[in-house]
């Protein structure tokens, strides 16, 4: 246990366009140290899109939980993971309990924090957009606004997997559906997905637009006329 009060930054990463494969990541500072870095070298951290979400899972509470800061580039079933416990200790927020599935020690020591100061900072990456392009950003925007259209997946017995645009594709966004809703874990499910391109108008406007014509068609059809639709996989022919 340590009595000394640290600082944590939480710097979004965004990897060149010609690294195809490497995607943006959360790199976690504590007082300036990539802890990823120290307790988990070569491998990716974790993406913003889980650490910075709405509901953020690195928020302490008095319940001490776990989260993942990094994932193996293959997988984590594969060569590991690095993993933190996280907890709200009064005035302090806690980190420790390292944990990588594929080692035996981390090396990696307890971390207090100011709770003030870490809440701030949490609040402050999730904020912050600057990071993004125009694509990520219509991205983020139709994910939202698609996640509230239930009746429109209900009735086409689907759901909305992600919407995603990566580093290296940088004009176009990527829609990804699952089928049946549910996608149950012992019978057959389809995913699909669907790769529109994007320009540099305004990313709201692109979002509402695209919204529009996917409620308007059935999702396994839409953008096969324009931009391209693929199967991505079919759990029936593994079982």
């Amino acid at each position: 246990m340590t009595d000394e009060i640290s600082h944590l930054a939480l710097p979004v990463v965004v990897p060149d366009p010609w690294k195809v494969g490497t995607l943006v990541e959360v790199r976690p500072l504590v007082d300036g140290v990539d802890i990823v870095a120290e307790g988990f070298p070569k491998e990716p951290a974790e993406s913003p899109y889980v650490l910075l979400r709405p509901e953020s899972p690195l928020v302490a509470t008095a319940e001490s939980h776990e989260v993942r800061l990094a994932e193996a580039a293959c997988v984590e079933e594969c060569c590991g993971a690095l993993y933190v416990t996280i907890r709200r200790d009064g005035e302090h927020i806690v980190w420790y309990g390292w944990r990588d599935p594929g080692s035996v020690d981390i090396g990696l020591p307890e971390f207090r924090f100011d709770a003030k100061q870490y809440q701030a900072e949490i609040d402050r990456a999730c904020a912050d957009r600057s990071w993004e392009w125009t694509a990520c950003t219509v991205a983020r925007l139709l994910e939202q606004d698609l996640g509230r259209r239930v009746a429109w997946f209900e009735r086409w017995d689907c759901q909305l997997l992600s919407v995603r645009s990566y580093p290296w594709e940088r004009d176009r966004i990527n829609l990804f559906f699952g089928r049946p809703r549910g996608m149950p874990t012992g019978g057959s499910w389809s995913q699909f997905m669907v790769t529109l391109l994007v320009s540099d108008a305004d990313p709201a406007v692109q979002a509402g637009e695209i919204a529009e014509r996917l409620l308007a068609t059935d999702p396994r059809e839409f953008g096969k006329s324009e931009e391209r639709a693929s199967q991505c996989g079919d759990r029936s022919a593994f079982s």
